[in-house]
């Protein structure tokens, strides 16, 4: 008979298997160690992620590694003025049989797939954004008046460059609300760009080992929602999020002057899940103020409007969402007399 393993030994062995799966990925991909947390944060709590950075910083490289370590299906889509919603996800095609019958058959797009790179999203028109992030919200795609759904897992990972907006379709704020983390890719440091400069060089193709299957991503998925989130840090979260909105009483004096608007219901979800894969990587059994506080960056970032105050004292949504992390205060433990 088969010994059954409690909750604690499982997270142990997630945890284990997290670093294998951060190391085969780092054979590729020099540094960026925060980057690669919070793709994985995502893909453990049915996330989406929207990559921003300059050319060259490696953003289809990593989402393409990641999708050989885990052994999904991988599809890219290059984002393009003329791209059309049907190009995205699959058309109806008119067939004719031996007996002369005529009839549609539905073509599957690129969405039908485990791990989409929607690469440059803002270079598309808004109709064509739009058919992706219906996709991505219902995971499901309706052609005619049939709907099919979407292979489970799906993660769509889009890409901006923040550079060259002149022509490009920016994301408007309630479509942006649909990735969970809004992710920057910065500059390597000096030692990872010698290490990259050397590496890549080379005439060495680097193989990787396949970790996980889909299978074992949808277990997973399963093991990080069943991570234990404390009333205290749920009343932590509430008062985060409500603290970004501008017109609530309780909010601070500097976002009432620096921010037009703030972060709705879906960040707090994102934050509480974002907290509990965290966790759930470190092996640990609950989230911890100290989890919702590491992902507050990447999940408030998008969510936030500053106005042209904040612009002229130099301030940036970071630099706001920081101040607030430190003006914030934990909620007090109740305690129990006896």
């Amino acid at each position: 008979m088969a010994k059954t393993r409690n909750l604690g030994e499982v997270l142990q062995e997630f945890k284990q298997q997290r670093l294998v799966m951060q190391q085969e990925l780092q054979k590729v991909i020099v540094g960026q160690e925060d980057v690669i947390e919070q793709l994985f944060a995502a893909i453990f709590t049915r996330g989406h992620c929207l990559l921003e950075g300059v050319p060259g910083l490696a953003k289809t490289l990593m989402v393409s590694t990641l999708a050989r370590v885990l052994d999904m299906q991988f599809k890219r889509v290059q984002f393009t003025p003329d791209l059309m919603p049907s190009d995205i996800t699959g058309t109806n095609v008119l067939e004719e049989d031996e007996h002369g019958r005529r009839n549609f058959r539905f073509v599957e797009g690129p969405v039908f797939t485990n791990i989409l790179l929607a690469d440059e999203i803002n270079r598309t028109p808004p109709k064509t954004q739009a058919s992706l992030l219906q996709a991505m919200q219902e995971r499901e795609v309706t052609v005619g008046r049939e709907t099919y759904d979407l292979p489970d897992p799906f993660f769509t990972i889009a890409t901006q460059n923040p550079i060259e907006q002149e022509g490009t379709y920016p994301l408007p704020e309630a479509q942006l609300d649909r990735f969970m983390f809004n992710i920057i890719i910065g500059y390597p440091t000096l030692n990872e760009e010698e290490r990259i400069l050397s590496t890549t060089t080379r005439q060495e193709k680097v193989e990787v080992r396949k970790i996980f299957s889909a299978r074992a991503i949808l277990n997973i998925q399963k093991l990080v929602q069943s991570v234990a989130v404390s009333e205290y840090v749920v009343k932590y979260v509430a008062r985060l999020v409500r603290a970004t909105r501008p017109k609530d009483p309780e909010t601070p004096k500097f976002v009432k002057e620096l921010v037009d608007w703030g972060a709705g219901p879906r960040a707090g979800q994102n934050l509480i899940n974002g907290g509990k894969a965290i966790a759930a990587m470190e092996g640990r059994f609950s989230v911890a103020i100290e989890d919702v506080k590491k992902i507050a960056i990447p999940v408030l970032r998008h969510r936030i409007s500053t106005n042209f105050q904040a612009q002229a004292e130099g301030m940036t949504n970071e630099d706001v969402i920081r101040k607030l992390l430190e003006e914030i205060r934990e909620p007090e433990v109740e305690k129990f007399e006896k």
